[in-house]
C-alpha cells in the first residue's frame, strides 16, 4: 500500500504562505496606522514664547498647552506666530483630563 505524500507538502507549502500573507497584511496595516498617528498636523498658533533652551524655544499656547517651536530669535515673554502640532496637544489633553 503506498502512500500519496506530494498531497501532504502541496497542503504545508499553501499553509506556510497563508501564514505569511497575513503576517505581512498585519504588519502593513500596523505601518499604516502608525505612520497615519505619528504624522504631524501642524497650524500656525499665536504663542507665548516661556523660554529659551538649547533644544529650542517652549512657548504656551493661547489654550494652555506648552509646545517646542524650534529655534527662535526671542525673549521669553514675547509673542510669536508658530507651526504647533495639534496631534501633541491633543495627546497631551487625553494625557491629562481637565474634569
Amino acid at each position: 500500500m503506498a502512500v500519496d505524500q506530494s498531497s501532504n507538502k502541496k497542503s504545508s507549502n499553501n499553509s506556510t504562505f497563508i501564514i505569511g500573507g497575513v503576517i505581512a497584511l498585519v504588519a502593513g496595516l500596523l505601518f499604516a496606522y502608525l505612520m497615519f498617528y505619528t504624522s504631524p498636523e501642524t497650524n500656525i498658533e499665536i504663542v507665548k514664547v516661556i523660554a529659551v533652551t538649547e533644544s529650542g524655544c517652549i512657548a504656551e499656547t493661547m489654550d494652555g498647552y506648552s509646545v517646542n517651536i524650534g529655534e527662535c530669535n526671542v525673549k521669553p515673554g514675547q509673542y510669536v506666530n508658530a507651526l504647533v502640532d495639534q496631534k501633541v496637544k491633543d495627546r497631551a489633553a487625553a494625557m491629562n483630563p481637565t474634569n
